[in-house]
């Protein structure tokens, strides 16, 4: 019997790439984002919608036994806290927190009455440190961070594992879009950006959505079932510096 891990934004990116390996690697994957995704059992779903994240995952839970959550969708936000409005900190927020909020809330029933379950967020290297314009989304990350931790102690009688797994400069869509958006203010050259943003990672070089994915698929598995309420960095040595 095949495994089951649910994801939400899984259509590109990280997430993506995660859908991929766990396919690969004999799950049944379900993708809950509002994309469309071409891999996996693709479900619509905005995952601002509490009451549709559980209704959804109600369905699958209906014919299935939930062996992983990846909580993966998520958005970025570039601003100080001046320049940041509530409605912008009310998007960032409903996205990226509210949706690991309603996508673990969700899938705890079922992974309660199994003993067994894997919750994986997605969280940043800004859980552990601080970047400049970048107010929002920081306190974002940090929130799902504790998310994880909480979690990880609230059920760990129930033999639930949650961990937050914290990439730092990751060469994805998302990150593309952040450079475009920023040039396209400043007039700045992007293969420039793009080169000085390689130079401040210790590896030379930035990361790429399969490294991230592989830790995902690490953390789900047997391999890791003492691995609990951690934040596993995976940032190319930059939060070293």
């Amino acid at each position: 019997m095949k495994k089951v891990c649910v994801i939400t934004g899984g259509s590109s990116g990280i997430g993506l790439s995660i859908v991929k390996l766990f396919l690969q690697e004999n799950y049944l994957v379900f993708n809950l984002d509002l994309q469309p995704g071409e891999l996996g059992e693709f479900r619509s779903c905005d995952v601002t919608n509490v009451q549709q994240v559980t209704n959804i995952v109600n369905d699958i839970t209906n014919e299935h036994a939930i062996d992983v959550l990846v909580s993966n969708a998520g958005i970025h936000f570039s601003a100080t806290i001046e320049n940041t409005s509530e409605e912008e900190l009310d998007k960032v927020f409903n996205i990226n927190v509210k949706g690991a909020f309603a996508a673990v809330k969700a899938v705890l029933p079922n992974m309660k009455a199994n003993k067994n379950g894997s919750i994986i967020i997605i969280s940043s290297d800004q859980a552990l440190i601080a970047k400049q314009n970048s107010f929002a989304y920081n306190l974002s990350k940090a929130s799902l961070a504790s998310i994880a931790k909480t979690t990880a102690l609230d059920y760990a009688r129930y033999n639930i594992r949650a961990n937050a797994v914290c990439p730092g400069t990751i060469e994805t869509p998302l990150y593309h879009k952040a450079i475009d958006r920023y040039c396209a203010k400043s007039g700045a050259d992007k293969a420039q950006i793009h080169q000085e943003e390689e130079n401040l990672q210790p590896l030379g070089r930035l990361g790429q959505p399969e490294e991230v994915a592989q830790l995902v698929l690490f953390l789900a598995s047997d391999k890791a079932t003492f691995i609990t309420g951690s934040l596993q960095v995976i940032d190319g040595g930059y939060t070293t510096q």
